[in-house]
């Protein structure tokens, strides 16, 4: 994805800077899930009820929070090799390997973001529509993939892998928001008595978040044409 050719300065220019920040998204990720198994695990292995209510979600239905994360984690770590020019031409065959793995992860862990949204979303109904509309885009776009890539049609391909990876990282960006957010509330508004984040800003946090992926993705493809290599 970063080393994608454009006719014009504005695609050169995406590349220096697109690939630092899949980096820090990434790594957003990483650290809240690190924190997430962190909060969860004394709590499962000892059986007791963390007082926190967005944890206590989490504890209450582990295999289906954690059939979400952890392949949701796998895919998005290893994504950006994937859409590396770089990496495919130097190992085509450990990319359609491990394209396989990948997508299967993804599927699993956004088949359980909806699932999630509609079970138990902390953020109400907001988050559940953001869920449900973006997670079904999310398999939509692996699925179209995936069939591209059966009938040969590599650029194709290459174009629903992209969306998918813009939307499935906007993950962190919502961790973002739901910062900026906690921040407003403490430091502007005084909101010392509350539990932060606050539920209505969490799913408000979901649609900024996933749809400004959503939104940069689509504006992406269209200032790089070239996916043929």
């Amino acid at each position: 994805m970063t080393d994608s050719r454009t006719g014009g300065g504005a695609g050169r220019v995406s590349g220096r800077w697109l690939g630092p920040v899949i980096g820090v998204l990434v790594t957003i990720v990483l650290i809240f899930a690190a924190r997430r198994i962190a909060t969860d695990w004394p709590h499962l292995t000892a059986g007791t009820v963390p007082d926190d209510d967005l944890a206590e979600l989490y504890v209450a239905h582990p295999w289906l929070a954690y059939g979400h994360i952890v392949p949701g984690v796998v895919y998005l770590v290893l994504a950006p090799l994937q859409l590396s020019r770089r990496f495919r031409t130097r190992h085509y065959t450990l990319h359609r390997r491990l394209g396989r793995v990948l997508v299967a992860c993804a599927l699993v862990s956004g088949v359980l973001a909806v699932v999630l949204g509609i079970v138990f979303a902390w953020g109400g109904t907001p988050e559940t529509l953001a869920t449900l509309v973006f997670g079904t885009w999310f398999v939509v776009c692996l699925v179209r993939a995936v069939r591209a890539i059966r009938a040969g049609r590599v650029p194709e391909h290459r174009r629903w892998m992209i969306r998918a990876f813009a939307v499935g990282s906007g993950i962190a960006t919502i961790r973002i928001w739901v910062g900026i957010f906690t921040g407003i509330q403490l430091g502007v508004l005084g909101m010392q008595d509350e539990t932060f984040p606050i539920p209505s800003t969490f799913g408000l946090a979901f649609w900024l978040g996933l749809g400004t992926h959503v939104l940069f993705g689509e504006w992406w493809l269209r200032r790089t044409p070239d996916l043929d290599g």
